[in-house]
């Protein structure tokens, strides 16, 4: 295939509207495609002192945003989304890894949407 697509009698360039992500912990683990499965394992897997975060963000120079999970001395973990682009911050604090997995891997979805959408990549109704 040579990367291109017809539409009716012209042959256009094929847009890639796929954003790969990545998530990697302190400690090195990295899983490319990371699913909401393998967030919550890695959460949990988080450990005092060389493994208390993970973050997900796109697999690319100089991600323009990210959600992280990072473990606390009480047990509990401070939750962070952070889109530079769009202007988002968001910071809490949660107790369950199968909450924070499922909320991260909705957010990074829906953020990974609207960054295609702010590519020209689809459209902004799409988000």
């Amino acid at each position: 295939m040579d990367g291109n697509r017809r539409v009716g009698r012209t042959i256009e360039p094929m847009r890639h509207d796929y954003i790969p992500l990545k998530a990697e912990t302190e400690g090195g683990e990295l899983i490319v495609e990371p699913s909401e499965d393998a967030l919550y394992e890695m959460i949990i897997e988080l450990t005092a002192p060389d493994n208390t975060f993970v973050i997900v963000e796109p697999d690319e120079d100089d991600p323009a945003w990210f959600a992280s999970a990072s473990l606390l001395d009480d047990g509990t973990y401070e939750v962070e989304y952070r889109d530079t682009v769009r202007r988002r911050h968001e910071l809490s604090v949660g107790s369950d890894p199968d909450r924070i997995a499922r909320d991260a891997a909705v957010w990074v979805a829906n953020t990974a949407r609207a960054h295609r959408a702010l590519s020209g990549h689809q459209s902004s109704a799409d988000f």
